[in-house]
């Protein structure tokens, strides 16, 4: 019996020392969550550690081999077009040498969730994901919330609302095109305060209630 339970204390230090962790930076357009990834990522390169940072190859808004925020900080990454395969692409031995690994812009990715339940539960690295919570429409953006329950930490940032300078929850779009993924920056989008969603939501309705009507 006392091996059993020696060889189980051994098995749970063994995980321990090689777990990793997983940190979620959340929020609408315009709060920070590049900024903040890149804090972090750049507070672990002083600490010595091996970092990688990689975005959606979806995203070409600045860059394409470059994470760079909306104040343009930039800092060189890897573009992919799913998380699975850098591994491979990486190469076997320089992802094993790898402490931290970044991800930007997270919400495009629909294989986030077994990924950071690889890379961390497995490989022992430390995650860190900075993405949308919620689209225009204030509904779940890709997997970003699937992952809440695998992190150690989430941070919920918010921004400024461009219509009256209230802290802004939530992310409207200026145009009237409905697809999900619009990839865009302040041409396209501005963060809002609750007041100035629901306000922008009734009145969009009202106009195509009223073009309705005319088209009737």
């Amino acid at each position: 019996m006392a091996s059993s339970s020696s060889l189980s204390l051994d098995t749970a230090k063994d995980l321990s020392s090689s777990s990793g962790e997983v940190h979620v930076i959340v929020g609408p357009m315009f709060a920070g969550k590049t900024t903040a990834l890149l804090c972090r990522i750049e507070s672990e390169l002083n600490a010595a550690k091996n970092v990688v940072l990689l975005k959606s190859s979806k995203d070409t808004r600045y860059a394409i081999d470059s994470v760079v925020t909306h104040d343009g900080i930039k800092f060189p990454c890897r573009a992919l077009p799913d998380l699975l395969s850098f591994r491979e692409k990486h190469g076997d031995d320089a992802y094993q040498k790898l402490d931290v690994i970044g991800i930007d812009e997270a919400q495009f990715f629909e294989d986030l969730y077994e990924f950071c339940c690889k890379a961390a539960d497995e490989d022992g690295k430390t995650v860190i994901v900075a993405g949308l919570d919620g689209d225009y429409l204030r509904r779940s953006f890709g997997s970003v919330l699937h992952i809440i329950p695998l992190a150690d930490s989430v941070t919920k940032l918010t921004a400024r609302c461009e219509l009256c300078g209230k802290r802004a929850f939530f992310t409207l779009r200026k145009t009237e095109q409905r697809e999900t993924e619009l990839i865009g920056g302040a041409d396209l989008y501005m963060p809002v305060c609750r007041l100035h969603y629901l306000n922008s939501q009734v009145a969009e309705r009202s106009v195509l209630e009223s073009q309705n009507f005319k088209t009737d």
